[in-house]
């Protein structure tokens, strides 16, 4: 049953083994199903945003793992990030296309979970 198994990229087109430990495309995979690279997609999705416009809408995040995470897609080419030259420096992230493709089938799952759940109490 080897036709079933990806290979790690070799050469442009071939397929990546993603079950492979070595494998680059797990460790996006794991950037983007982090405990908090899921939320940073999904607060990206509609607006760019700046560091503290994001550690506000995700609530519980550290601004240590919010800046660990953010770095990480970056690196992985799902999130931009600008720097203007201000005083304090003004960072704003926002999602490139590939962080765009990412994270759509994500937001469409967190749709999907809360439409689902019943209604919460009011009290």
């Amino acid at each position: 049953m080897t036709g079933s198994v990806q290979r790690i990229r070799a050469e442009a087109g071939e397929p990546y083994e993603v079950f492979h430990t070595d494998c680059p495309a797990r460790d996006v995979v794991d950037h983007v199903t982090s405990r908090w690279g899921v939320w940073v997609l999904i607060s990206l999705r509609s607006n760019d945003l700046r560091f503290y416009e994001l550690r506000e809408s995700i609530r519980g995040v550290s601004e240590k793992m919010l800046a660990q995470t953010l770095r990480a897609l970056v690196q992985d080419g799902l999130v931009w990030r600008e720097v203007e030259p201000t005083t304090p420096p003004q960072v704003t992230y926002g999602l490139t296309e590939f962080g765009r493709d990412v994270g759509e089938p994500l937001a469409e799952l967190f749709d999907r979970i809360t439409r689902r759940l019943p209604p919460r109490d009011a009290g």
